[in-house]
């Protein structure tokens, strides 16, 4: 059961890893020089920006603490996956999801120096972002509402007193 489990987060891992990285390839080959391309107006649009920082550009020109930070965390998070340390299913796939994102912007940073972004809300001031990002963001939520509601769950419990 562990096995199949593995490689069926193995393959979502890399088919994420992969839509990421081309999603970049085709912002780096249509936008970058280019005016900001609508795609839903009014809504978001899509607009070539290099992040040489974290998220909103913080700390940038610390391309290397990123790339070891990043590398830590997501080697960290696959033990715990694939040595079976996450007992819920949801849980694992929101590290799963968690683990995707960081890796692709991880290989920007190697690769580029600095992360892709090309997603940008135009209905309110917000952060360009990539696909990467997204993953990291959604699965992050999702872990969260994880650990909320097994905290809620143990709480509601009742507890048993034990006859001495």
């Amino acid at each position: 059961m562990h096995l199949k489990k593995h490689i069926w987060a193995s393959v979502m891992i890399a088919l994420i890893v992969a839509f990421d990285l081309f999603t970049k390839l085709l912002a780096k080959k249509y936008l970058l020089g280019n005016a900001a391309v609508p795609f839903i107006k009014g809504v978001v649009q899509f607009n070539y920006a290099e992040n040489k920082g974290m998220a909103f550009s913080m700390f940038s020109g610390a391309r290397w603490v990123f790339v070891v930070l990043t590398a830590v965390v997501c080697i960290g998070a696959l033990v715990l996956m694939f040595k079976n340390k996450i007992a819920s299913l949801w849980a694992y796939w929101s590290v799963g999801v968690i683990v995707s994102g960081g890796l692709g912007n991880l290989i920007d940073r190697v690769f580029y120096g600095y992360v892709v972004d090309f997603i940008e809300p135009t209905f309110m001031n917000f952060a360009i972002f990539n696909i990467a990002d997204s993953a990291v963001t959604l699965g992050t939520v999702s872990l969260m509402a994880y650990l909320l509601l097994d905290l809620f769950k143990k709480e509601n419990k009742p507890t048993e007193e034990k006859d001495g």
